[in-house]
């Protein structure tokens, strides 16, 4: 059974184990696109500011949804062991990640309606974390701009994953699980967030 009807409950659901942020410098960070929806209702539960940070992951050659890694601006986050698992050639992980770096520079673009990170603590949100490549690369890119500490928070993890000390600070995850495959079975409703979605959660005053 879904723990979330839909990101938005599961924002509801993950604001109550970073309350004590309310009222604090810190700015939530979604992970663009589906964390989005989930840091905007922290933030709106919260009364923070919002941002959002573009990730990709480098999926697997056959089997997308696997991540060998992920990319953010000035971020490349590669897993060794599961590309020799998968068996994947430096010529195929190349041609992955030329892709994903063409789609990463248009959903940059959209970001610029988010609250600076400078000098704040970042709450770097993703709707849910299965290998920790995308979640790493959010936290990587968000110190690198500029963010005095950076906290991963995520609805649902696997429950013996953990970020390294030097990508986050900190670690809140309310729903951990033994086992973990797909985000989302977690949810009711996990339809595709849009790029417009998130550019008018971002900026409300942006029309549709």
């Amino acid at each position: 059974m879904a723990l979330f009807e839909n990101r938005v409950a599961a924002g509801r659901d993950l604001a109550r184990a970073l309350a004590e942020w309310r009222g604090t410098d810190a700015v939530v960070v979604g992970v663009a696109r589906g964390g989005v929806p989930v840091a905007a209702e922290i933030a709106r539960v919260l009364g923070l500011p919002l941002s959002a940070v573009a990730v990709r992951k480098l999926g697997a050659p056959g089997h997308e949804e696997y991540a060998l890694g992920a990319i953010a601006e000035g971020v490349r986050v590669v897993d060794d062991a599961a590309v020799r698992r998968e068996g994947v050639t430096t010529a195929e992980l190349a041609d992955v990640e030329r892709r994903e770096r063409d789609v990463l520079g248009r959903r940059a673009a959209l970001l610029s309606a988010g609250a600076a990170v400078s000098g704040a603590t970042a709450i770097v949100v993703d709707d849910g974390i299965a290998t920790g490549a995308t979640a790493e690369a959010a936290c990587r890119a968000v110190r690198a701009m500029g963010a005095r500490r950076v906290v991963l928070a995520a609805p649902v993890a696997p429950e013996a994953w953990h970020p390294d000390a030097r990508v986050a600070d900190e670690w809140v995850c309310p729903h951990p699980q033994r086992e973990l495959w797909a985000v989302g079975r977690f949810y009711e409703d996990f339809r595709q967030t849009t790029d417009a979605e998130v550019v008018r959660l971002l900026d409300p005053g942006v029309p549709l």
